[in-house]
């Protein structure tokens, strides 16, 4: 009896001690799932932060805001004063990301930015230059940004002059005028004279740049000044563009497609000679900027209809340069087109990666078909 008593003590003692090891082993399993758990909605909080931070402040906005950046200005300073602005959502983010993806080549000067801009879009700008004197904010200031349309240029020149855009662009068809300036600058825009089908025959030769307009008598005066300016700028370059059996057009044209295709020069440099492959190959440039150019209209994502639309702008439809440029391209897009690098290596393809800016390139287009795949939940 004492000994079935025993058993049985045993029995439980042991059952007890199995449960207890079950239970602790359980509550471990437990207490490592719920560290995983936390750490998944830490990092899923993180990611959502950071690609939160990356958007606009304020989408709907078109206030701009005037932004010094400081000579010798750290990547942390100028985050600062653009988080101070209330032109990022972030400062940690945007010093972050310029940080990681080696964008660093900010330039010092006076900037005219707007809370609707995305960080990219602000990197961009920052990279590109500012103005040496102080515009926002001050009369008798008109600022020309890279990559503006003459459409967005006389919506500018509405907004910061006493004139209007219908006016402006009443000047943009006005031919006699337009001949007088081509006899005043005849290596500059005598192709632009002689382009069929260009919707502005000034397009890209409204040079982007802070000018005074205080002391200007006439709308005339105004752009004038503009294409004196880009004659300016163009001068050092004539005899190379003449060298390489290039026109003006076709320069400026190239140069406004890679302004809004790269955003580092590195960048702008190898979609220009990929561009350039692709005409010695026969092949359409398919350019996304000249069919939204062609829609008259700012799109994220084309669709296959938008790919077809007639008209002479559409680069998927189109072989060749097209009738003219897309926009008003910066000196450094300029100097890609005449002197692009990698294309040696027979590039015929690229796309970027919308979310953290890097452009891959393809010789093949099987090869472009899987880099577009991997990217696409990031280019949505």
């Amino acid at each position: 009896m004492d000994r079935i008593l025993k058993n049985r003590v045993e029995t439980k003692l042991n059952n007890n001690e199995v449960h207890d090891k079950q239970k602790k082993k359980s509550k471990k399993y437990w207490w490592i799932a719920g560290i995983v758990v936390v750490i998944l909605a830490v990092f899923g909080g993180a990611k959502f932060y950071f690609d939160s931070s990356m958007k606009p402040v304020n989408p709907d906005s078109s206030k701009t805001v005037q932004v010094k950046i400081p000579l010798g200005a750290t990547n942390k300073k100028i985050s600062q004063i653009l988080a101070k602005k209330k032109l990022v959502k972030s400062a940690f983010v945007f010093n972050y990301y310029t940080k990681t993806q080696k964008k660093a080549e900010f330039k010092a000067g006076y900037y005219s930015l707007r809370s609707s801009m995305n960080v990219k879009t602000i990197v961009k700008i920052l990279k590109q230059g500012g103005s040496t004197t102080a515009v926002s904010g001050l009369k008798g200031k008109v600022l020309i940004q890279e990559g503006q349309t003459i459409d967005q240029i006389a919506a500018t020149v509405q907004k910061q002059t006493k004139y209007s855009s219908k006016s402006f662009l009443k000047l943009m068809k006005n031919e006699s005028y337009l001949d007088g300036l081509a006899k005043k600058y005849p290596k500059l825009l005598t192709s632009a004279m002689s382009a069929q089908n260009v919707r502005y025959r000034l397009e890209g030769y409204l040079f982007p740049a802070t000018y005074d307009v205080s002391h200007i008598k006439s709308l005339k005066s105004l752009v004038n000044q503009m294409v004196a300016a880009e004659n300016q700028q163009m001068k050092p370059y004539y005899q190379t563009i003449t060298k390489k059996h290039l026109s003006v057009q076709e320069v400026l044209t190239l140069a406004s497609l890679v302004e809004r295709e790269g955003v580092s020069n590195s960048d702008r440099k190898k979609i220009a000679g990929v561009f350039f492959n692709r005409i010695a190959a026969q092949m359409p440039l398919q350019s996304d900027i000249s069919v939204m150019y062609a829609l008259n209209t700012h799109k994220k994502n084309l669709t296959y209809k938008d790919l077809k639309v007639d008209s002479p702008y559409n680069l998927y439809t189109n072989k060749g340069y097209g009738p003219g440029p897309f926009n008003s391209p910066g000196i450094q897009s300029v100097k890609a087109v005449l002197k692009p690098s990698q294309q040696s290596k027979k590039y015929l393809y690229f796309v970027a990666n919308m979310k953290t800016g890097k452009v891959y390139y393809s010789k093949t287009y099987a090869q472009h078909q899987k880099i577009t795949a991997k990217i696409a939940k990031d280019n949505k």
